[in-house]
């Protein structure tokens, strides 16, 4: 079970074990703003609500600086695992322009990809196979995407997250 930890201007930190947010709430350090009622944490003496989302009770701010580490996990997350040529399910990455043309591991450059079109494309760029691109590759953006372990959200966090519908 994990929880999302917001700071105090509600903006998302991280994603921590129910145990150290546990930890944070009794030492006094956050409080519990969403809980998992169906399972209580049971100790030796009494038991506390299982903490879904907490929020600390001081400041901390969010540099503005952070960039997303480029990962094949990441690229396929950000193109939604659906192949950048012919948009059928992706299970590989593809470099746009080949690295032995000098293409880099870069958001710009990486794009999910079906392992057929892989093959096919080889170390050729799209337009010499007369291929275009269904996406723009760019970098990611949003705090869900500065944080790990947020890949598949908690129901209770959309509010947080800004995700909700």
């Amino acid at each position: 079970m994990r929880t999302l930890v917001l700071n105090a201007g509600y903006e998302p930190l991280s994603v921590v074990s129910f145990k150290r947010a546990l930890l944070l709430v009794m030492n006094e350090k956050a409080t519990v703003l969403s809980s998992d009622a169906e399972h209580p944490v049971i100790g030796a003496s009494c038991s506390w609500e299982r903490p879904s989302v907490i929020l600390l009770r001081r400041y901390v701010r969010l540099p503005q600086a952070r960039s997303v580490a480029v990962s094949r996990r990441g690229v396929l997350r950000r193109d939604g695992h659906r192949c950048a040529y012919c948009e059928g399910g992706a299970t590989t990455i593809d470099h746009v322009v080949p690295r032995s043309r000098g293409g880099g591991d870069s958001w710009e450059n990486l794009v999910a990809c079906c392992l057929k079109c892989n093959n096919v494309k080889g170390d050729r760029t799209p337009a010499e196979m007369g291929w275009r691109l269904r996406v723009n590759p760019r970098p990611p953006f949003g705090t869900s995407w500065l944080m790990s372990g947020v890949e598949r959200a908690e129901p209770d966090w959309e509010t947080y997250l800004g995700t909700a519908a």
